[in-house]
Formats: C-alpha cells, sequence, structure tokens
C-alpha cells in the first residue's frame, strides 16, 4: 500500500468537525513512526484551557491490554519471591479464593478466561445499578468492592464457550496479580510497561474524582449545551490508567515494535485461540480483533462518562491510529473513519432488497431471557436489531437474511435466527406478542406484575409500580434506594428498563424483565438481565 502522509493529515483535520464537541486528540503511525496527529479544542471549557498532546487523559478500557501485556510480562519474567512456585499455578489458586472455588474445579474457569473475556462472569458495573445505584453513586475499591466480589455466586454461560464484556474479569486480574506478586499494580506498570515504552507520563489513577488536571469530560450535545460529567468511582485493572497523546504515541511504537519482532512471544500470545467447542475466538488477551474490510485490526476502546477513547492497529500495515475525546461522540467510529480513509476502505453499497415485514417488532430468546428488537435501517436495504446495549446495523442480502461483520440473521415467520460471531452464540427467538394479537393468552389485568421481588444472589430488591402500560422499575440493595426506571412494554409479559446512564458509563443500556407466571396464573417471578449480566430471578415476596 502506498503511504500519503499528507492525506493523513487532511484527514485528521476533519475529525474535530465530524465529531463536534469540547475537544480531543487523534495520532497515526506507520511503521511504528509517527506520520500526523491533531490536536484541537478544550481541555477545560470553562477556563479556556485547551488541549495539547501532553494533556492526560482517562484512557479508561484501554488499560486492558496493559493488565494483559504485564500479565504476559509476567510469567516470561516473573519476580525473584515467584520463581519457588509457577505464576500460573499461583494465580489460579489465587483464583479459588476470589470466586466461589467451583467456578475453577467444576466449570473450568481459567486465568486466560478472564484476559479473554469468556469467563461467564457477570460485569460489575452492570449489576450495580440492581444494587440501587445511581449515576454520581460513589464506588470505592476498599470499602464496596470486597461485597460485590461476595454477591459473585453463579456464572452466566460456561467458561470458554462464548464472549460476553465484563469489568469484573480484569477487577478480579488486579486482585490476582498484587496477591501474587506483593507488588502493586501501580508500580509494575511502571517498571515493566511505561518505562520500556518511554510513556513519560502515563500513570495508573483509579480514583475518577481525581483525575489530573486540566481534562474535564463533558457530557451533553451540541444541541442541548455541554456541561461536565460527575464521575465518583473508583477502578483499578479494569480501567484506571491516564496517559496524554504522547504517551499512547509511545505505547503504539513500542506495541509496534514488539507485534513485528519475530524473537518476541508477544505476537502469538494476542493471536485469538478457539473456544472450546472448536469456533474461532475474536478477543484475546484485552484485545479485540475485527475486520476492516480486507485488513485485519485489533484494538480496544474505552468510556467513562464524559470521555471516549480508542486505539487500533492494522497488522499487515503496520498502522496505528489513536483517538481521545474529552466528550460523548463515538471515539470508535472516528477511528474507523480515519483508517478508512487512509486505506480506502468502502462500504459495500445496500442492495435493492425489500425486507419482509415479519423482521420487524419484539423477540425473545428463551435461553439467554433477553430480548430482541428489529425495526428499519435508516437507510433502504438495511436493518437495525437491539441486542446489546444498542443497536447494530446489518445489510440485507435479501427479503429474509441480514449480515454485517458479525451478526447473521434471517426471519422465517415468528421465529428470528441470529448468529452472533463474536459471541460465539446462535439466538433463536420468537416474536412477542401485544394483547391485541391473536394467540395472546395474557390478561393483565387479572394478575398485575406490579409488586416487590427478592433476588437472593444479589441480595437486593426490585419494585415494580405503574398502571397500564406505564411501569417503573425501581432497586434497592447496597447502594441504597436508586432512582425508578422507565418500562416498555415489548409483549405477554415481557419488559424492557431503561439505564442510559450508569456509574462508569452507559454499561448495561435495556434490561429485560420476563415476569414468570405459575399454572394458575400468578405472578411469580421476575428474570432480569441485559447482555452484561443475564438471567437473575428476583422471586415475588
Amino acid at each position: 500500500m502506498s503511504f500519503d502522509a499528507e492525506k493523513v493529515q487532511r484527514v485528521l483535520k476533519k475529525v474535530p468537525s465530524l465529531y463536534r464537541g469540547p475537544g480531543g486528540a487523534v495520532a497515526v503511525l506507520k511503521d511504528g513512526n509517527l506520520v500526523g496527529q491533531h490536536v484541537w479544542g478544550y481541555a477545560d471549557m470553562d477556563r479556556r484551557i485547551p488541549i495539547t498532546s501532553q494533556v492526560l487523559f482517562p484512557i479508561c478500557s484501554i488499560t486492558k491490554q496493559f493488565v494483559s501485556m504485564l500479565l504476559l510480562d509476567l510469567v516470561e519474567k516473573p519476580p525473584p519471591s515467584m520463581t519457588r512456585q509457577g505464576l500460573q499455578e499461583q494465580l489460579l489458586a489465587r483464583l479459588r479464593e476470589v470466586v466461589p472455588p467451583e467456578f475453577v474445579d467444576e466449570s473450568g474457569l481459567t486465568v486466560e478466561n478472564l484476559v479473554d473475556m469468556c469467563s461467564g462472569l457477570r460485569d460489575y458495573w452492570a449489576l450495580c445499578t440492581l444494587q440501587g445505584s445511581r449515576p454520581d453513586t460513589p464506588y470505592l475499591l476498599n470499602e464496596h468492592n470486597p461485597d460485590m466480589l461476595r454477591r459473585i455466586r453463579s456464572l452466566h454461560f460456561r467458561p470458554g464457550y462464548e464472549y460476553s464484556y465484563a469489568n469484573t474479569n480484569f477487577n478480579v486480574m488486579e486482585r490476582l496479580i498484587e496477591h501474587v506478586t506483593k507488588d502493586s499494580l501501580g508500580n509494575l506498570f511502571a517498571e515493566r510497561i511505561f518505562g520500556p515504552a518511554k510513556m513519560k507520563t502515563a500513570r495508573l489513577c483509579p480514583r475518577t474524582d481525581r483525575l489530573p488536571a486540566p481534562i474535564v469530560g463533558y457530557e451533553g450535545s451540541e444541541k442541548f449545551g455541554f456541561f461536565p460529567a460527575p464521575n465518583f468511582i473508583e477502578w483499578s485493572a479494569d480501567a484506571g490508567l491516564v496517559a496524554s497523546l504522547d504517551d499512547m504515541v509511545a505505547y503504539e511504537k513500542h506495541f509496534d515494535r514488539r507485534y513485528t519482532d519475530q524473537q518476541d512471544s508477544y505476537r502469538d500470545a494476542i493471536t485469538p485461540r478457539e473456544y472450546r467447542d472448536g469456533a474461532r475466538a475474536k478477543y484475546r488477551y484485552g484485545l479485540r480483533h475485527a475486520d476492516l474490510g480486507q485488513y485485519n485490526t485489533m484494538g480496544h476502546g474505552g468510556a467513562l462518562r464524559g470521555y471516549k477513547l480508542m486505539r487500533r492497529y492494522v497488522a499487515g500495515e503496520r498502522l496505528s491510529v489513536v483517538v481521545l475525546f474529552n466528550h460523548s461522540a463515538s471515539a470508535p467510529e472516528a477511528a474507523e473513519y480515519i483508517l478508512k480513509q487512509i486505506l480506502d476502505v468502502s462500504e459495500p453499497p445496500p442492495l435493492a432488497v425489500q425486507p419482509v415485514q415479519q423482521w420487524f417488532g419484539s423477540f425473545l430468546d428463551p435461553e439467554t431471557q433477553l430480548s430482541i428488537r428489529v425495526r428499519p435501517g435508516d437507510v433502504a436495504g438495511k436493518i437495525k436489531i437491539d441486542y446489546v446495549r444498542g443497536e447494530e446495523t446489518l445489510r440485507l442480502v435479501d427479503a429474509n437474511k441480514a449480515e454485517s461483520p458479525d451478526v447473521e440473521a434471517s426471519i422465517d415467520g415468528d421465529i428470528l435466527h441470529v448468529r452472533r460471531l463474536d459471541d460465539n452464540r446462535v439466538l433463536t427467538a420468537r416474536r412477542l406478542l401485544k394483547n391485541h394479537d391473536a394467540g395472546a393468552m395474557i390478561d393483565r389485568s387479572q394478575s398485575p406484575v406490579q409488586g416487590t421481588y427478592r433476588c437472593g444472589e444479589t441480595e437486593s430488591t426490585f419494585i415494580c409500580e405503574g398502571e397500564g402500560d406505564m411501569l417503573y422499575g425501581l432497586f434497592d440493595g447496597c447502594f441504597g434506594r436508586g432512582p425508578p426506571h422507565l418500562m416498555t412494554h415489548l409483549g405477554e409479559d415481557v419488559w424492557v428498563l431503561a439505564d442510559p446512564r450508569a456509574m462508569d458509563d452507559t454499561p448495561p443500556g435495556d434490561w429485560t424483565v420476563v415476569f414468570v407466571r405459575n399454572e394458575q396464573g400468578a405472578v411469580v417471578k421476575a428474570n432480569i438481565g441485559c447482555w452484561l449480566a443475564r438471567k437473575l430471578d428476583f422471586m415475588k415476596v
């Protein structure tokens, strides 16, 4: 591929107007060398402090690949105190203490399952909603983390068989690494990652309410205005690093050196493996692998209220892109835009296909107990599916079939088939009938779903209030009394509970609430879950 450095700079200068907000910083590297960067806007709008390449941003979940790189370094070069017993054996022994030992001994949970996002653990930030949290609820590691980990009593899928994002994996990894090394994560990062990578100002900063000045993250939009985003959580390992654009450029150089060094084991270590059923995984050691046209890429995003971040590496071209925003525009979309412009990757045009009307509506997958909603796309020849944390756009290949790089879907009457390649899961969902539809058998006036429900696993309470189709869901738990969440009826006894703002960013999205009745038609429980945390039973009291 011929490379045009002037084109790179032109592309980067378009980013601010396409992804509008208070400010940002972007960079592109080729063959381990910086070929273009651009910074703009304000780190602090009230004080008119500009963003520079030295301003520290919280890089949030990008921290996960640093933890994974650290783990591999510890395996190759264990500290002297660990030479008597293998690192992996010590980590596994500690894992049995942090989570229920049967997860390891009976379900086969491994340390690699944690860094490969296939552990089956539910996401602890999502679970905070079920504990009565609010977006500005404080979360302190010493005060709250032991209680949250104590409540991990089951898995929502068998380890090693599928992918589901869970910050809990890396929260647990910190407990393992610090216990085994007898050293802090901050010290280990400084010695083993930041030093070799020449990241001069990067450091661990777990408290989101104490981020280094002058950076301020902003919620809002150009239409409604921007305002500082309040954050009061403490995290570490699942996120927690702060780094400047200069630091991230240094990291991309370091990453490229390690990845292209034939004598370095890092490249092989981060190559995706197979799930236990033989299917190919796409997430490995803190890196998500995804195709962009004909190119294989790897990287990770990050988010906190007021911040969106992304780094992505095109292996075959040795091409890196870094995007740092202190607002809520999509950094992954910006990174993809930059790469597509540089690599001349274009989307295939939509086919002149009209979807059959059976596509549209709400469905329920009985195994995950999660809802799937399908609606027309923004342009002809496309549809949108809402299953994870937001809508995904699929391109129609014929009237009954649609696909994206990660999803294959088809509709057969009232049955929706979805194959999620990233997740390694096949969904077979049935259409949900509204009360007025033929075949709908539920008379909600006879046995209302309103009431109080209790979950033994989370030790929290769900309260359903309201009337008709305007219901509210409230949670009480270890964080106190949570706010009312608006609920929307999908059909039959299935509702979605809105959760657009949470403690770290927008992790849960909508929760599916499935009310379950006994043979007499009385509601006895509510099954509540989202993609990040599925199938938790709340019994009616």
